[in-house]
């Protein structure tokens, strides 16, 4: 288990979907340009499987904003996007008002 001061550190945000590039030769991978406001960042998520590109453009999704960038698939991904995952369906977490995009999670 992780206590409070640990959760505390964990920065969550209200992002909006710009866009969504497929990223050849990955039959799991976007590479996904996101709003936060004040900035604008790609994550690389493996949800192709469960969205086509339309589905998210303009979706308010919650992130992990203060993830330490990686490389995956040759591409930057800063930061992640949250889901519930049951073993089969995946849904993304959304804000289910208009929240602006940067407010954070609390």
């Amino acid at each position: 288990m992780i206590n409070l001061d640990d959760f505390k550190k964990v920065e969550l945000v209200v992002a909006k979907i710009l866009e969504v590039e497929n990223i050849p030769e990955r039959d799991k991978l976007y590479r996904i340009k996101l709003s936060l406001g004040n900035e604008q960042r790609y994550i690389v998520s493996g949800i192709k499987q469960y969205y086509k590109p339309e589905e998210l453009i303009g979706k308010k999704i919650i992130i992990i904003k203060n993830l330490e960038p990686k490389t995956i698939a040759g591409y930057q991904s800063n930061g992640m996007l949250l889901a519930a995952y049951d073993g089969k369906e995946l849904s993304l977490i959304t804000v289910d008002r208009d929240i602006p995009e940067g407010t954070p999670i609390s």
